[in-house]
């Protein structure tokens, strides 16, 4: 009988389901890391929540260790990296608290525009200052909504019960998506300039941390009110504070903080801001949900092998991921060097094989490169649900195969349609396994990819290189290898320069600015 040990505070409902299912359970929590580690021993499934560190440690002693499984939506708490080494499934119930996540949300849109906990504190110190708090109603209100995944939809479905008007931005959304939940699809620029309240539903990735900042707020509403329930990150707080100093912000209700515990903050000990430790998961019903969920993944991973919701491991065989092993990255690295370029709304995915790769079950590969095409802007993907976002959201995802060999030997590439064009990026693999690009935008060449790598469209006119390069060394930024391709003698070209340190914002501006440069990106792998 598989043997499970819950470390953090579950439902004993989750405790019933492990053993209805025919896996024994033992439950002990506050255990410090050294006692766990000498208790985790001879289980084969470790569930947590968010209070147990899994930690590369942890994981080498557990020797039996086959799943882990989180009872919520983030994984930060878990190494993931280890867990995969290990060959361990890590499994997390990203749609537990959805609802529970929305409720509070609203919530919190209703105690920032009645100002009711500083009214709740004025009163219960014997003051009756009624003309004091003039608040306003959400009724006829604009409600931006940033991110429109699960719980993105249920706010736009709540605020439209209020009689909000809702717009919303999410390169991902489709309008079939949007008018099945009755927003209207806008760009970030325009949800800014038209929202009275603007709320965040996105994850913290690369691509939205920092989405609210100085330069945003000034291209909003003045008197505009921030929500934030989602990540702690996604909005700059000290260029927050500024904008309610100034009056360009009215107000701003908080779940979620950079640093939490948040024992200071910019943002504190205002009387138009509402803070709350982070409780947007906080119901019983939403503790329930995730403990039963996660139980019951866990239960038939270890007793039939499904798996739902990993969040690292693809479903395959063993036999399977030995054969397509050679092309995992290369399918990886095609699909993020698609997302990281694209920046509207996807219609449309086709995934392309060619030679000795199309006589292989390429399925996985196909997840792998939607997961790797979709990760830039959401950081819940894994190979089991990226198919299924991307039915969710209208997206239409294709293959075809071509036995015959072109240029190279084996080939992926990914063709990527959204609303006003088609991307492709393809690849292959050469000698030790090593994946390249060898096409961008239909332009050759052949480069491997790094870490953070700078990409710069341009015109093919002489310097472009120099220009490059020297502006890279003025910011000590090393080149670690250069890779060019045109079109023709004097047509459109494509540098990519692998680099050791990170481009900041101001760097891409100087290269930007260069002669002949239309377009510069900085993209990480």
């Amino acid at each position: 009988m598989p043997k499970v040990f819950i470390a953090d505070a579950l439902s004993p409902r989750a405790v019933e389901v492990f053993r209805e299912r025919g896996v024994e359970v033992e439950m002990e929590t506050g255990l410090d890391p050294e006692a766990l580690r000498r208790r985790i021993g001879g289980f084969d499934g470790l569930a947590v929540r968010s209070a147990t560190k899994v930690t590369r440690d942890l994981i080498a002693v557990a020797d039996s260790l086959k799943v882990i499984g989180r009872a919520g939506i983030g994984v930060d708490n878990i190494d993931v990296e280890a867990a995969t080494e290990r060959g361990i499934v890590v499994m997390n119930t990203p749609f537990g608290n959805a609802t529970t996540a929305a409720e509070h949300t609203i919530a919190m849109m209703f105690a920032l525009a009645r100002q009711i906990p500083v009214a709740d504190r004025s009163t219960q110190a014997g003051k009756w200052e009624k003309s004091r708090f003039m608040g306003v109603e959400l009724n006829g209100k604009t409600l931006g909504v940033i991110g429109c995944g699960n719980i993105g939809a249920i706010v736009a479905e709540r605020a439209q019960g209020l009689h909000m008007r809702v717009i919303a931005y999410d390169p991902f959304l489709s309008n079939e998506r949007a008018r099945e939940i009755g927003v209207e699809p806008v760009t970030l620029d325009a949800l800014l300039a038209r929202a009275d309240f603007i709320t965040l539903h996105t994850p913290l990735t690369e691509a939205t941390e920092g989405l609210i900042d100085a330069a945003a707020l000034a291209k909003t509403k003045r008197g505009v009110r921030i929500v934030n329930c989602a990540r702690g990150g996604l909005v700059v707080e000290a260029d927050l504070a500024a904008a309610l100093d100034s009056g360009q912000a009215a107000g701003a209700a908080f779940d979620v903080f950079v640093e939490e515990p948040a024992r200071q903050n910019p943002l504190f000990g205002r009387d138009n801001v509402v803070v709350t430790p982070h409780l947007g998961a906080a119901t019983s019903e939403a503790q329930e949900n995730v403990a039963v969920q996660i139980a019951e993944q866990m239960a038939d991973f270890l007793t039939g092998g499904a798996v739902a919701n990993a969040v690292n491991v693809p479903a395959l065989s063993a036999e399977q991921a030995a054969r397509l092993r050679p092309y995992m990255k290369l399918a990886e690295q095609i699909g993020s060097f698609a997302g990281q370029l694209t920046e509207t709304v996807i219609r449309a995915v086709t995934l392309e094989y060619e030679g000795a790769v199309a006589e292989l079950d390429t399925k996985p590969l196909t997840a792998i490169a939607l997961t790797g095409l979709l990760s830039p802007q959401l950081n819940s993907v894994n190979m089991v649900n990226a198919p299924v976002i991307c039915r969710q959201r209208d997206i239409r995802v294709s293959e075809t195969r071509r036995a015959e060999a072109g240029d190279y030997q084996t080939l992926l590439r990914i063709r990527v349609t959204t609303e006003d064009r088609e991307r492709t990026v393809a690849g292959t693999v050469f000698a030790g396994d090593k994946p390249r690009i060898v096409e961008v935008e239909g332009i050759p060449l052949e480069a491997e990819l790094g870490r953070h790598v700078l990409i710069v469209y341009n015109d093919d006119k002489p310097g472009l290189i120099g220009a490059v390069g020297t502006a890279l060394a003025a910011a000590s930024i090393n080149i670690a290898t250069l890779h060019l391709g045109r079109t023709g003698p004097g047509e459109h070209a494509i540098a990519l320069a692998q680099v050791d340190q990170a481009l900041t914002p101001a760097v891409l501006d100087t290269v930007r600015a260069l002669p002949n440069v239309f377009q510069v990106k900085a993209m990480r792998f």
